[in-house]
């Protein structure tokens, strides 16, 4: 039975050809969501300790 993709390691043709092809890697774009959600996060407690500072 034959493989769907076969390993490019099984021979050093097919590997020497794998090494060198050009294509390039499939890169997905982060998400910055997280990012901003943490900011707000920080902002939101530090504004929290400020004010529990300020009025204590």
């Amino acid at each position: 039975m034959a493989e769907q993709h076969p390993d490019p390691s099984g021979n050093t043709e097919a590997f020497r050809v794998f090494a060198h092809s050009t294509e390039p890697a499939a890169v997905e774009p982060t998400s910055r969501l997280p990012l901003i959600i943490g900011i707000a996060i920080a902002v939101a407690v530090l504004a929290v300790l400020v004010g529990w500072l300020a009025l204590g």
